[in-house]
């Protein structure tokens, strides 16, 4: 096991405490060069320098409403995505903080049906190859029983230009970029759309391959992980984990949570992450649920777990994460992993991070009075945002909102 060798924090400010359900994501973390950026619950978008942690700019928003939800290091900027009204893709010279370009996905997406969170248009995800910005925003609607989303997927050039955008009516919740391919994961597709996972040329935005669990429902793919002649996938419609072959032939599957039987309820969870490199792979699991409902008084015994494969699907390692993940910071051969809330123990013992080796398995942990739902690693450096939170049965406001960094000797 590794060790943290020098930990330092910042207050971000004040921010509404997490509860025991899980709101969404409303911050982000990178790491730029020698700065660390971190977009706020608030809309802010703050550097700091990654040894003392000083501020070094900080960039404000006077939209309602708004949060920066995802980072991306680019040329020589960083762009930010942003959950609000408008969903703001906004880029930043590293350097100054000027506001170089920003684009309005709500121009494309549509405006909120309501002024609520979870109606607002919200980017998903960012990633980026050397020439390209590629972004996935999606807005969600509801009428009566009736979901329904609105989603696009856009490639900028550097000056913020539209180069290509792909449109569906599912919701998109990841994306990878790797040897001209942009590989986009629909975890949810209730219209005409059917396919969890499309891969589109990076260049033209032109479909490559698409691929679907085949399974009954909505639900379809939880995160994508692109690597050397194919690509690795978690299935929310089977709840497996898949290596796929290009053009989306199947070369192995592993079960991760499927519907197992305790105590009388037949109880699932959703692999909601997954990392592969050409020496292997990570999955990671989420929260317990029943086939009956979303209220179970059991928990399943892969939930909330991180499993190491080898590229040919051996099973090496499992560990126990212990709290929802909500995203992994990815730096070659680890991952780290923020650990919030157990909305069903509430125990706050497990909240923290943790680092895996996709080999070795777990190499560092840290507690946290709070819980962190941010992270980012570079292979020395790992950085991260704790949130404050309260338990609905329990009343007591555990950590607060700041800014975590972290070195380690994991490698």
């Amino acid at each position: 096991m590794s060790n943290v060798l020098e930990q330092r924090a910042v207050e971000l400010g004040e921010v509404t405490p997490a509860r025991s359900r899980h709101a969404g994501q409303r911050s982000a973390i990178t790491l730029v060069d020698e700065l660390v950026v971190t977009g706020t619950a608030s809309g802010d978008v703050l550097a700091h320098d990654r040894t003392m942690l000083d501020e070094y700019w900080r960039i404000g928003t006077e939209t309602e409403m708004t949060s920066v939800v995802t980072a991306e290091s680019f040329g020589d900027g960083v762009a930010v995505g942003e959950r609000g009204p408008e969903g703001t893709v906004r880029f930043y010279d590293i350097d100054t903080g000027e506001l170089r370009w920003q684009y309005a996905t709500a121009t494309d997406v549509g405006t909120p049906q309501k002024p609520s969170r979870f109606f607002l248009p919200f980017v998903v995800d960012i990633e980026t190859d050397s020439d390209r910005l590629y972004v996935a925003s999606r807005r969600y609607e509801r009428d009566g029983e009736r979901r329904s989303f609105k989603s696009i997927v856009y490639a900028f050039d550097e000056l913020g230009a539209v180069v290509w955008t792909y449109e569906t009516d599912a919701s998109p919740i990841s994306l990878d970029a790797d040897d001209g391919r942009l590989a986009v994961a629909y975890n949810r597709c209730p219209g005409s759309h059917q396919h969890g996972l499309v891969v589109l040329d990076a260049g033209t935005g032109m479909v490559r391959y698409e691929w679907d669990p085949g399974t009954v429902g909505q639900r379809r793919v939880g995160d994508v992980s692109l690597v050397e002649n194919g690509i690795v996938v978690t299935s929310h419609g089977d709840y497996c984990g898949y290596r796929l072959r290009q053009g989306g032939a199947e070369q192995w599957r592993v079960e991760l949570a499927t519907p197992t039987e305790v105590d009388g309820e037949t109880l699932y969870a959703y692999p909601n992450h997954v990392h592969a490199t050409t020496e292997g792979v990570i999955f990671l699991t989420g929260n317990t649920y029943s086939t009956e409902g979303r209220e179970t008084a059991s928990l399943h015994p892969r939930e909330h777990t991180a499993f190491g494969y080898t590229s040919d699907g051996e099973h090496v390692w499992t560990a126990s994460i212990g709290g929802f993940a909500s995203e992994l910071g990815v730096e070659s051969e680890h991952v780290v992993v923020p650990r919030a809330q157990h909305f069903r123990t509430r125990d706050p013992d497990i909240h923290g991070l943790q680092i895996f080796g996709i080999e070795t398995g777990p190499e560092v942990s840290l507690e946290t009075d709070g819980i962190v739902t941010a992270v980012a690693f570079d292979g020395e450096t790992f950085v991260a945002v704790e949130e404050p939170v309260v338990y609905h049965d329990e009343g007591t406001e555990r950590g607060s909102y700041r800014l975590l960094l972290g070195k380690t000797d994991a490698r």
